[in-house]
């Protein structure tokens, strides 16, 4: 059929008002396992230190009857530290905002700092994951923490071809090698490695390419593909995976190298915060406000033999 002779549609209208829903839809991912697994501790200097210590190896013990006790030579502790990093974002809002009607929000600074506080976050989960090593920094050069590849140096495998491990104390970043895939046999030997040093892993941080290959690991194919007539759903996922060197939940996470792969003692990491996370009102130099968002803080990693990496896995 055919419109009438001089229809007046929509088409010919002025003056229709616009149609524009009062919300803003934003999927961008912000979630940061690592960072808000980490315990929040108290720092009060730009360099935050600790110490660790180990016990020494098993002996032979048995002496002989009322003989001379002798003392035995005992290891010192070890001193470690890591710097605090600044994470910084700013905003400028000219003052016509306050008189301006806007979908979705009322006024453009709260929106805006509430955006940078989530963008924020995800930046201080990248650097908990980043393979760097610590720098004082200087008048000219940002302080930077040390990240988690820059710790782990005793529990690691799959180094490829040129790499090396770091020394483990945050000074060096490790090397990376020649990539090789990810493997169950590598994953199972970092996890017996880290049992027998004494650590309790819990925690797997990798991509979401790694974790597709994990999900491939043996023994586990029943439990990760299944079907329930009742709700008529199909599992496709593995939450944790029993080894006899213990038990871990798989995370996965968007911010750290897809590269490497973490199992972590979870209780043996911690932020270290300097300067929690507040909004600054800048000065005053014209027709607009100016708000900063800081952060000062550092990645505290209370033992390296508690963790491990699985380090220069193929991403493709």
């Amino acid at each position: 059929m055919a419109q009438p002779a001089n229809s007046l549609d929509s088409y010919n209208l002025v003056g229709i008002r616009e149609d524009l829903q009062d919300v803003i839809y934003n999927i961008d991912p912000e979630e940061t396992p690592f960072y808000t697994a980490c315990a929040k501790m108290r720092a009060s200097n730009t360099l935050h230190e600790w110490q660790t210590d180990t016990l020494r190896a098993s002996a032979d013990n048995a002496h002989i009857e009322g003989d001379d006790t002798v003392a035995e030579a005992r290891a010192v502790t070890s001193r470690l530290g890591n710097y605090t990093q600044i994470f910084k974002n700013a905003v400028v809002i000219p003052g016509t905002d306050v008189g301006l009607n806007k979908a979705g929000r009322a006024r453009e600074m709260a929106y805006q700092v509430l955006k940078i506080g989530k963008e924020q976050k995800l930046d201080i989960e990248k650097a908990l994951f980043a393979n760097q090593a610590r720098s004082a920094g200087g008048s000219t050069t940002p302080r930077r923490l040390a990240g988690a590849p820059a710790w782990i140096a005793t529990n690691t495998a799959n180094v490829g071809g040129g790499g090396s491990d770091p020394t483990g104390d945050g000074t060096d970043a490790r090397t990376d090698g020649t990539q090789t895939a990810f493997s169950q046999a590598d994953f199972d030997l970092v996890m017996q490695s880290i049992w027998e040093q004494g650590g309790k892993p819990d925690t797997v941080y990798l991509s979401a390419f790694q974790m597709d290959v994990a999900l491939g690991f043996v023994g586990n194919n029943a439990q990760r593909a299944t079907i329930s007539a009742d709700s008529k759903k199909v599992v496709n996922a593995m939450a944790m995976y029993v080894t006899p060197w213990g038990t871990v939940e798989f995370k996965p996470t968007r911010e750290n190298r897809s590269r490497d792969v973490f199992i972590m003692q979870s209780d043996m990491w911690a932020v270290g915060t300097l300067r929690p996370t507040r909004t600054e009102e800048l000065a005053k130099t014209g027709d607009n406000e100016k708000r900063q968002i800081i952060t000062e803080l550092t990645l505290i990693c209370k033992n390296e033999q508690a963790s491990g990496i699985v380090a220069d896995c193929s991403t493709s």
